[in-house]
């Protein structure tokens, strides 16, 4: 079985408000949608146990009389995305079930807000970058095996910045990521003008919050915010560390880390002096 993925989760808790809201228990639901035995798959889908189909979302939601057609279809549109298939899925073998939401979230998100102080985004990393970056952090020899496949994952999650309708990238980077040494000096020379190419895309907005800088809310850790569009309430934070990861799900949570990256963007340098700051870190390699 599957582990359950964000998106599915995010149906499954939906679909049980609506239930509840109506004041229908989850047999009464069944008996609607498609009878006694449906019972089970009502219970599995709202707890993100499998991942629905079109059909039974649409047998539910007319079960609870469920009419507003926006509603319906924020909720189809997020069965479409706890099944859909990607090109990650041929690395599944490598990637663990929270990374595989990740991608599978940026790969639908039209914006990402992203505070990293010691690192790079991931979405911004050139190969060379992020192979010394996934092999410092790995913490296990398993981990250390994967190294070439992860970097292939890391550079192909990249292809939402260059798709059809490119991913809006707002990234806030700690200036200590900016003077990160690599045993190879150019590896890093080499990435400062990747971000300095990347910057001048419309889409990509990069600024430099100093290490002078007085105590901020980003000392609190790194965090990214992936959002879409008119569907404010599918936000989703989410938070990495050396050995898991974390997903803040809850509109009132989401809305926290949005104010804390505005408390950011105002922390941070211009984009003008950020490009400024980064050429002149490029020309000291």
């Amino acid at each position: 079985m599957s582990a359950p993925t964000v998106r599915r989760r995010q149906l499954g808790r939906m679909l049980r408000a609506l239930r509840e809201a109506r004041g229908l228990t989850q047999d009464e639901v069944a008996a609607l949608a498609g009878g006694s035995l449906y019972g089970v798959k009502v219970s599995r889908i709202e707890g993100a146990k499998n991942a629905a189909s079109a059909s039974d979302v649409t047998r539910i939601l007319d079960a609870l009389e469920v009419s507003d057609t926006d509603l319906r279809d924020k909720l189809l549109k997020l069965t479409r995305e706890g099944a859909r298939r990607g090109w990650w899925q041929s690395y599944r073998s490598v990637l663990s079930p929270e990374y595989e939401d990740l991608i599978r979230l940026e790969s639908e998100a039209d914006q990402i807000s992203t505070w990293q102080p010691g690192v790079i985004p991931g979405l911004l990393q050139t190969g060379e970058y992020a192979r010394q970056i996934i092999a410092a952090t790995a913490m296990s020899a398993a981990v250390e095996e994967r190294v070439d496949a992860l970097v292939e994952v890391r550079l192909a999650r990249q292809s939402v910045l260059s798709r059809e309708t490119p991913l809006a990238l707002w990234a806030i980077i700690g200036e200590a990521a900016l003077r990160t040494r690599c045993a190879d000096g150019g590896i890093m020379y080499d990435h400062l003008g990747r971000l300095l190419a990347l910057a001048a895309r419309p889409t990509i907005t990069i600024q430099v919050l100093p290490s002078t800088a007085p105590p901020h809310v980003g000392q609190m850790g790194s965090w990214s915010i992936l959002s879409y569009g008119a569907h404010a309430d599918l936000s989703v934070a989410y938070m990495e560390s050396l050995t898991s990861a974390l997903y803040v799900e809850q509109r009132e949570d989401v809305a926290l880390y949005l104010d804390a990256a505005e408390q950011l963007r105002a922390a941070a340098m211009s984009t003008g002096e950020s490009m400024d700051v980064i050429r002149e870190i490029r020309d000291q390699k």
